[in-house]
């Protein structure tokens, strides 16, 4: 899989992208969690759910946020790193501009990223928020959320707890237009370890290609 270097607005990021022979094949950016607390774009979740959407036919690009890996800058608080993610969105649909869907997936602090990213871009058709930390961030800027999708966390989840996810949930459930699916996977804490990832995995597979059969947002 080409490791790629791109422009980010703080220097050079650095990716790993796993394009389709299919010029309008689907894309998906996967964001990494916290930098500060050894998140990188080779987290296992990340690195999982990056291959789950390269075996549906997606064009695929993990990156790294500034400061960690070989990209440049440093951590910042959240704000640059939705920067870099637009950024990478940008190198992504620059090599891709055929394509008719376009997916972000985050994990933890990455879904917090992933879900402003939704925000800014109206062209994201669905989205992927795996384990995130709703009892960290605020999420209030979902209103309204533009998108459907997918909020997937663990039942055991300790670092963001299941009850938070379940409120974050409620309230967008409460916005016309989208419809929000929320699974838990029963055992499974945070980081999805064994035997967790392969049933949080299987999960999301399910979900995306029915979202990709059916023509709503």
């Amino acid at each position: 899989m080409p490791e790629v270097i791109f422009p980010g607005p703080e220097g050079r990021l650095e990716g790993r992208y796993h394009p389709q022979k299919e010029r309008d094949a689907p894309i998906a950016i996967v964001l990494h969690p916290h930098p500060q607390f050894g998140g990188t774009m080779n987290n296992k979740v990340v690195y999982n759910l990056h291959y789950a959407f390269y075996n549906m036919g997606f064009t695929v690009l993990r990156f790294n946020f500034r400061g960690v890996g070989r990209s440049q800058g440093e951590y910042d608080q959240g704000v640059g790193e939705l920067s870099d993610a637009a950024s990478a969105l940008d190198y992504l649909q620059s090599m891709n501009n055929n394509s008719k869907h376009c997916w972000v997936a985050g994990f933890s602090f990455g879904a917090w990223i992933g879900m402003q990213l939704l925000m800014r871009r109206p062209e994201i058709t669905g989205f992927i928020s795996v384990s995130p930390p709703a009892n960290m961030y605020d999420f209030s800027f979902l209103a309204p959320c533009p998108s459907s999708g997918l909020i997937i966390n663990g039942a055991a989840d300790r670092v963001a707890p299941p009850a938070d996810t379940t409120n974050l949930v409620s309230k967008l459930h409460e916005q016309k237009g989208i419809t929000i699916t929320h699974e838990e996977v029963e055992g499974a804490g945070h980081f999805f370890e064994e035997p967790h990832m392969e049933p949080m995995i299987e999960t999301v597979q399910s979900y995306v290609k029915r979202r990709l059969t059916e023509s709503t947002r």
